[in-house]
Order: structure tokens, then C-alpha cells, then sequence
């Protein structure tokens, strides 16, 4: 057999495969320095999370709740050309400094799109582990994953109304657990806690209330089941 029919069913196998996960292989990110922004594709199918997370919340929480911070996003940036391509991180950077209406458009719904597209990508059908690099500071700073696991869902626990729940990268180089309230996030110049993300848990009601109701600390045990690990040590420095 020539390399190139090999090559093609072993990449055909592949797709296949990730066909059968539910996974997006076609999934573009989130472009974050291009107005007007536009929703992200999820990486996979609407079910494919289940029966952690169900279909009817994925396509809620993406298709309307996730567009609609994109559309507010594009809408308030409309009046302010000379911000409209300066990229969604650097507005987050800058934020302190930003016009006050601009400021709360950026904060609300520029928030919003990118911690969503954030939140989407660290999710996964597939089971995956920490890197070696991730698990050992994981380690150094909590003791163990099931310890991380469990100080983000008490700290998720304790948010009052909407927000996130976060785990960062200082720049230190340290661990923590951070939460912010409503969209805003840590990068945002004027954060409490800022750092480079690495886990977002989006403890809205939206992206739970249907399967779990008022269960709040369900629906976070269960997240932990498709948590992207790969994902998560990517972004780790």
C-alpha cells in the first residue's frame, strides 16, 4: 500500500471517528481581533456532552444566549469606529481608560462573547488527563486534581447570582481560584485578580437551569466529566 492511500485512511478513520464523538473537526476559534465579531462553531454536536450537559441547554446557551452578546458587542462598537479593531483582549487590557458607554459594552457583552468561546473550547466528549507539567503544579498548588476540583466548585458555590468561576495562571506563575462577577473576566485591566485564564466555569443559570433546576452544585460535579484537559494544558505556560 503507497503512502498516500495510507495516508488517506488513516486520515478518513480519523474523521470518522471524531463523526462518531460528536466532534467538530471543521470548528473555526473565535476570532477576537476581527470586527464584527461573529459566533464561533462549537467543536462539537449540540448532544455530544451528554448527559452531563443536555442538547436543548447547548443550543439555548450558544445559538441565542452566546449570539446575543455577540450582536450587543458589534451593536455598541458600531459608535466607536476608532476602537472597532483594536482586538477584544487589548479593549479588556485597557479597559479603565475606554469611554464609559463603550466601557460597559466591552465589560457586558465583549465579556460575554469571549468567555463563552473560552468556556466552549475547554469542553470535550473525550476523556482527557492533565499534562505532566499541569498535574504537578495542580499538585504543588492543591494537592491534588480532585482537591482543584473540589475549591473551584465551593468557590463556585459561593458566587451570588451570576458570574464565573475561574482557575488562572498569575503572573507569578502561581495557581488560583478566582471568580468574577456578571461577564467580566481576568484579563480585564481593572480585575480584582488578574491572569491568563486556564478553566472558566460559567455559573449563570442559563447554562444549567434546565437540566439541573436549582441545583447548582450538580450541574458543577458534573462539568468536571467534560473538562478538555488537553485544552487546559495548552493554555498553561
Amino acid at each position: 500500500m503507497n503512502n498516500t492511500r495510507r495516508d488517506f485512511i488513516k486520515t478518513t478513520a480519523l474523521a470518522a471517528g471524531a463523526i462518531s464523538l460528536g466532534i467538530n473537526s471543521n470548528a473555526k476559534p473565535a476570532n477576537f481581533n476581527e470586527y464584527p465579531y461573529t459566533l464561533p462553531q462549537l467543536p462539537y454536536a449540540y448532544n455530544a456532552l451528554e448527559p452531563h450537559i443536555d442538547e436543548k441547554t447547548m443550543m439555548i446557551h450558544h445559538d441565542k444566549h452566546h449570539q446575543a452578546y455577540v450582536d450587543k458587542l458589534n451593536a455598541g462598537l458600531e459608535k466607536f469606529p476608532d476602537y472597532q479593531q483594536k482586538g477584544l483582549q487589548n479593549l479588556f487590557s485597557q479597559i479603565i481608560m475606554l469611554p464609559a458607554d463603550l466601557k460597559m459594552v466591552i465589560r457586558n457583552h465583549g465579556g460575554g462573547h469571549w468567555n463563552h468561546s473560552f468556556f466552549w473550547n475547554q469542553l470535550s466528549p473525550t476523556t482527557s488527563q492533565p499534562s505532566e507539567k499541569l498535574a504537578s503544579a495542580i499538585n504543588s498548588t492543591f494537592g491534588s486534581i480532585d482537591k482543584l476540583k473540589e475549591e473551584m466548585n465551593k468557590t463556585a458555590m459561593t458566587i451570588f447570582g451570576s458570574g464565573w468561576v475561574w482557575l488562572i495562571e498569575t503572573a507569578m506563575k502561581e495557581l488560583k481560584i478566582v471568580t468574577t462577577p456578571n461577564q467580566y473576566n481576568p484579563l480585564m485591566g481593572d480585575a480584582a485578580d488578574k491572569g491568563a485564564p486556564l478553566i472558566a466555569i460559567d455559573v449563570w443559570e442559563h447554562a444549567y437551569y434546565l437540566k439541573y433546576q436549582n441545583k447548582r452544585a450538580d450541574y458543577l460535579e458534573a462539568i468536571w466529566n467534560v473538562i478538555n484537559w488537553n485544552k487546559v494544558s495548552d493554555s498553561h505556560f
